[in-house]
């Protein structure tokens, strides 16, 4: 039996809020283009609105406000090609809206916090990604974000943090074992006792056992390297730059790890540290650097955060174009 000519792929994007989805799905649509690409935001499954949750005494985090069954029958119909009547959670006043009509495009990509929670909406992934900030990170910049724009307090935001992060810990947080790629963001190790948050470690956790999925590396593929490019070839200003490329195991997977320590200074300059990086799933030489400048003004174009948001683009790219080409149909043998 062949596939229908039109298969729709099916990507998960997950992580906490103020995790960085919104630039990464900026990116993917972007990559792949906005005719092509709808975006599930799985708030919409809230079965509880903001009032019903009050009342149960449960945040959105918990599996008990959204509805995994509704989830469920809608993404797999929607894979299969057919319309779905999406219900909407309505953000400014925290109830459920009436539903919308979305119809089946040739990528979908389902994010927020629950992606890869329930077992058999996760069995419907092509492609799943899991955006992981530590804590430091986090609150840097949910501080600069809530109390710029929204007027609150330090203790207001360390508080909703404090409040998020037992249902954070027991519900969010384990979906990145079952990721095929985790964007890890991390405090810098060049500077001594950093506060600002403003430069950032970013590791690029990719697993070796996914079919689909084929780990860019550095140098030397398997080799563990430790790389410090500035010089004559980098422009590096304080705290310079360091790269970072090994094996190991996460979560009891074999990973490859890329890792950015530091900023570019000049984001041409990139395309001298993508010569040395293998299995980008680019399609020409300096694509990522070309991407990466289109866009100079998105947050984390200049460190570890856009390089690899876009290296994961450019992996889902390559399994679209696999998934949907004529030759992966494979003949049925009589």
């Amino acid at each position: 039996m062949s596939m229908k000519p039109d298969r729709v792929v099916l990507i998960g994007v997950a992580g906490d809020s103020g995790c960085g989805k919104s630039t990464f799905l900026r990116r993917l649509s972007d990559l792949f283009g906005k005719e092509k690409l709808t975006v599930i935001c799985l708030d919409d499954y809230h079965s509880l609105d903001r009032k019903g949750r009050k009342a149960a005494g449960v945040t959105a985090l918990d599996p008990r406000a959204n509805n995994f069954d509704l989830m469920y029958e809608q993404i797999k119909s929607l894979k299969e090609g057919n319309p779905i009547d999406k219900p909407i959670y309505n953000h400014e006043t925290g109830e459920l809206d009436p539903p919308e009509r979305i119809n089946p495009n040739k990528i979908i990509v389902i994010e927020g916090l629950h992606p890869m929670y329930d077992e058999r909406v996760r069995g419907l992934l092509d492609f799943s990604i899991y955006l992981d900030i530590s804590d430091e990170v986090k609150i840097a910049w949910k501080i600069q974000r809530d109390m710029a724009e929204r007027g609150h307090t330090y203790e207001d935001v360390l508080a909703s943090i404090e409040s998020r992060r037992p249902d954070f810990e027991q519900y969010i947080d384990p979906q990145k074992q079952h990721a095929d790629i985790v964007i890890q963001i991390l405090p810098t190790n060049l500077i001594k006792d950093d506060k600002e948050r403003k430069v950032l470690r970013v590791r690029l956790i990719q697993r070796n056992d996914v079919g689909h999925l084929e780990p860019a590396y550095l140098f030397d593929e398997g080799s563990t390297i430790n790389w410090t490019p500035c010089g004559r070839k980098l422009t590096c200003s304080y705290p310079g730059l360091r790269l970072f490329y090994g094996p190991d195991t996460y979560y009891g997977h074999d990973v490859s790890v890329l890792e950015v320590d530091g900023r570019f200074d000049n984001l041409e300059e990139m395309i001298y540290v993508e010569g040395h990086l293998s299995n980008t799933s680019t399609k020409y030489y300096g694509e990522l650097a070309h991407l990466l400048l289109e866009h100079k003004e998105y947050p984390g174009a200049n460190d570890g955060t856009g390089l690899f948001q876009l290296l994961s683009g450019l992996k889902m790219r390559e399994t679209y174009e696999r998934l949907t080409s004529k030759d992966s149909k494979v003949a049925v043998e009589v």
